[in-house]
């Protein structure tokens, strides 16, 4: 699961977006195939879990291929993997088997992962790119997403290939080109070309490219994803186009159109406490704050979140437990809040349209009651709607550690005085 932050209208804190929890990373290699499947080129790459089906991988390539060099590369839901010592080149088969040695089983810190890093436990075997030929290989930057500023698609492409592309943008977005996309006609002939004259290319490669640009959008619409970055996108030599690497984040909600995909979630890449709320019909993000949150609805998560940053602390987590919030399913959302050991306090803001009121109370009492001693920290209730008068006197004569508020602001201050 992916989390990818911006700033809410309701204040300064960041926030998660909606559509940032239901997105579904998937490995390098099963990105590749993706692509592949629409007609996108992509390296002989195989992937392999040992040492000894790295070197059998390297021998079929060879075969295939003539290469006689291979790049071995982890397999983890994190870029940045060159920089940690997870992508090598090896110059023979007996360096195939030593570097794939070398990254099964090492925790990979890159940019992007925890300072534990990731587990490897895959790494993929491909073939040499920048073999010899009648022209210079050159490596260029391309992603499809949606701008959302306009509501379509859009094709981001530059001459900087293999670089952040955050670094390119700050020191030279001259470079930087775009191709909007209208979704009535797809993307048009003409696009792909001009997408191909923007790139310097000329003769095969120009025509190799409009085709790549052609099915790679193809691949981004069919495959319902969120993102689809390529980076390098990779001119040979001989001028082909090759996707030498691939990052495909996909939407879990079209996962239901596309059964072979959902089949593709490695939870072992996936953050536990996550993967168990999911189980649990929960949408749960992990953060890096002390106060605790419950509510129902984005919207109000969203500002929930704001109001704990302005009152001083930092949010631990999203947590929205929609629509249902009984006893179990509180006591669910407690138990999975309290497995983090930063958090101080919880905030439950539940707006009671659909469900009532008195009952998310009575399901907080009766979930702190089952929990016994499980939960030490102070627990404020913020209960606006359907019955919220009943519902604040069920907390109020409950006994618990478990304090009402009636205004947000009210809340924030309760937020403030149990974290001071």
């Amino acid at each position: 699961m992916r989390v990818k932050c911006g700033f809410s209208t309701f204040g300064s804190s960041f926030i998660i977006a909606i559509e940032n929890i239901i997105i579904m990373n998937i490995h390098e290699y099963q990105a590749k195939s993706i692509l592949q499947s629409f007609g996108v080129k992509v390296p002989m790459e195989i992937v392999v879990e040992t040492p000894e089906e790295a070197v059998e991988a390297a021998k079929k390539i060879n075969e295939a291929t003539g290469s006689e060099v291979f790049a071995v590369k982890a397999q983890i839901h994190a870029g940045g993997r060159g920089k940690g010592g997870g992508v090598k080149i090896a110059k023979s088969i007996d360096e195939v088997r030593n570097y794939a040695d070398q990254i099964l089983g090492m925790m990979l810190i890159t940019p992007q992962t925890s300072a534990e890093g990731k587990l490897v436990r895959k790494v993929l075997i491909a073939q040499n790119v920048y073999y010899d030929g009648p022209s210079k290989p050159a490596e260029f930057y391309m992603s499809v997403l949606l701008n959302r500023a306009t509501g379509r698609n859009m094709i981001m492409y530059s001459t900087e290939g293999g670089m952040d592309i955050e670094a390119v943008a700050e020191k030279t977005p001259e470079l930087i080109f775009t191709e909007e996309i209208d979704p009535a006609t797809g993307i048009l002939p003409f696009q792909a070309r001009k997408v191909a004259f923007n790139l310097g290319l000329s003769g095969a490669a120009f025509k190799d490219m409009t085709k790549f640009v052609t099915a790679l959008y193809s691949a981004y619409v069919g495959s319902d994803s969120s993102l689809f970055e390529i980076n390098p996108v990779f001119k040979t030599a001989d001028d082909q186009i090759l996707a030498a690497d691939a990052k495909v984040t996909l939407d879990e909600n079209a996962l239901y159109r596309h059964k072979d995909y959902a089949e593709m979630r490695d939870v072992s890449e996936e953050n536990p406490v996550e993967v168990e709320a999911k189980e649990v019909g929960l949408n749960y993000v992990d953060l890096d704050g002390n106060v605790g949150c419950m509510v129902n609805g984005a919207g109000l998560a969203m500002a929930t979140m704001d109001l704990i940053k302005q009152a001083g602390g930092e949010p631990a987590n999203f947590l929205d437990v929609g629509g249902t919030a009984d006893a179990k399913r509180v006591e669910e959302a407690f138990r999975i809040i309290l497995k983090d050991d930063n958090v101080a306090a919880i905030l439950i803001n539940i707006f009671g349209g659909i469900v009532r009121c008195d009952r998310v109370a009575q399901g907080v009492v009766d979930a702190y009651k089952n929990m016994g001693d499980a939960i030490k920290v102070p627990i404020i209730v913020r209960l606006q709607g359907t019955n919220a008068d009943i519902a604040k006197k069920l907390i109020d004569d409950s006994g618990l550690n478990v304090q009402s508020a009636v205004q947000f602001q009210e809340a924030a201050d309760k937020v403030q005085a149990v974290l001071a």
